[in-house]
């Protein structure tokens, strides 16, 4: 029998808080990209200057160094042999464990080989119409005939985290004891919570591999727990650690898309109805929604040669703080980079980062924000935001979502 979850021993913890107090409430983190990024494409950077990238830079480096440009951050991205995932070891590392993001080549290429088995295209599709529409139904089920909603609180943000715990086949019972471990995660800011909901997942999740492997499913946990590397299961630390961040990263990152896809396109209500009247237009609002205000502002990779970006020397043993937020917005590549528009000219965005470690989950994420789009066009007729309340606004420093959608539609 598989031991219930374990809560988080400080009672007072409140998940839902823990936004502001991790990501911070700035509107807008672009007009300093745009500054520095007029400096150059890579620029040294000072870990004191109190701008938003550089609070990601540590100090343990030889130098800091800011990629901001289009060009600068494919470059650093696309090469994960010079550029090492090192710096998150002291952070994701703790919490989540041996995980993808703090692997390098060739122990990064030899997992996310056998990982990346859970998310092939028909198996990501199955979950659409199996475990992705159900939730839809059931959030939207709860508001559908008020014709009034905030859906922030009552659809985005309990969406995806119930799409992956379904995937896991997860108890709902433990649903909000879950929740609150995979926000603890990651509150860097009280090491403590992290290190604790760490070890109570790790825990759970050991339980559950050991019970999925004597009897396995169609779930992901099945998959992670029965993959094998030369004759072997997966080491039970790799299939944990993976464990972890998949509950955050998959409820997480696709709550702050979804939110990001509504806001851009509810403020911009030609562009809503355009997508209402033509639904190809569904998967251009996603990819926009992606660049123009994705899930993270940045990243950071070590330099383990000297090397050179953008014809700018780089040092080994240096930071680069990787600004997906700059090079997303980036006007020599995207034209007005500042505005939503579903209708722009299509080059490579960083949604979901690129290269060697480009998100692991991207096409169910991808399928989750379409068909929540989908549902809210179908379901919600003629949805608007309320003139109620004050006009929705993108914030957060690292990570962004709205704080509040309210909506109006007709009965």
């Amino acid at each position: 029998m598989i031991e219930p979850i374990e809560d988080l021993s400080d009672q007072m913890y409140d998940p839902y808080v823990a936004d502001d107090e991790m990501y911070g409430s700035e509107e807008d983190p672009y007009s300093p990209l745009h500054v520095m990024r007029g400096a150059g494409p890579v620029i040294p950077l000072d870990a004191n200057d109190g701008t938003t990238v550089a609070a990601m830079a540590g100090d343990r480096y030889a130098q800091s160094f800011v990629a901001l440009s289009h060009e600068a951050v494919e470059q650093v991205l696309n090469d994960a042999t010079t550029f090492s995932n090192s710096p998150f070891r002291d952070s994701l590392g703790v919490s989540f464990g041996q995980t993808l993001s703090v692997m390098d080549p060739p122990e990064h290429t030899r997992y996310r080989k056998i990982l990346q088995k859970a998310f092939r295209p028909n198996v990501v599709l199955g979950w659409g119409d199996g475990i992705v529409d159900p939730v839809i139904e059931d959030l939207v089920s709860r508001f559908a005939a008020r014709g009034s909603a905030e859906l922030v609180e009552e659809f985005c943000r309990p969406y995806p985290f119930n799409v992956i715990y379904r995937m896991l086949g997860l108890p709902e019972d433990d649903i909000e004891v879950f929740y609150k471990l995979t926000i603890a995660l990651i509150t860097f800011g009280r090491m403590d919570l992290a290190v604790e909901a760490s070890e109570k997942l790790g825990r759970y999740f050991a339980g559950i591999i050991e019970a999925r492997r004597a009897d396995p499913g169609d779930d992901v946990v099945s998959v992670i727990a029965t993959a094998e590397v030369d004759g072997e299961y997966l080491p039970d630390e790799v299939a944990i650690s993976f464990l972890r961040q998949l509950i955050n990263a998959g409820g997480d990152t696709t709550f702050r898309t979804t939110t990001a896809l509504l806001c851009g396109l509810l403020t911009n209500p030609s562009q809503l109805a355009a997508v209402r009247d033509d639904r190809e237009l569904v998967e251009r609002a996603v990819e926009e929604a992606l660049r123009w205000d994705g899930p993270v502002i940045g990243t950071a990779r070590a330099a383990v040669r000297d090397t050179v970006v953008c014809d700018v020397e780089i040092p080994a043993n240096s930071i680069v703080s990787v600004s997906y937020g700059a090079a997303n917005r980036d006007p020599d590549v995207f034209e007005h980079p500042d505005q939503f528009d579903i209708f722009r000219e299509r080059h490579r965005h960083f949604g979901f980062a690129f290269g060697a470690h480009n998100c692991l989950g991207q096409q169910l994420a991808r399928l989750e924000m379409s068909r929540a789009l989908s549902a809210v066009l179908d379901r919600l007729p003629n949805v608007r935001l309320d003139p109620a309340y004050p006009a929705p606004r993108m914030l957060g420093s690292i990570m962004r979502t709205p704080r509040e959608l309210h909506v109006l539609f007709d009965t």
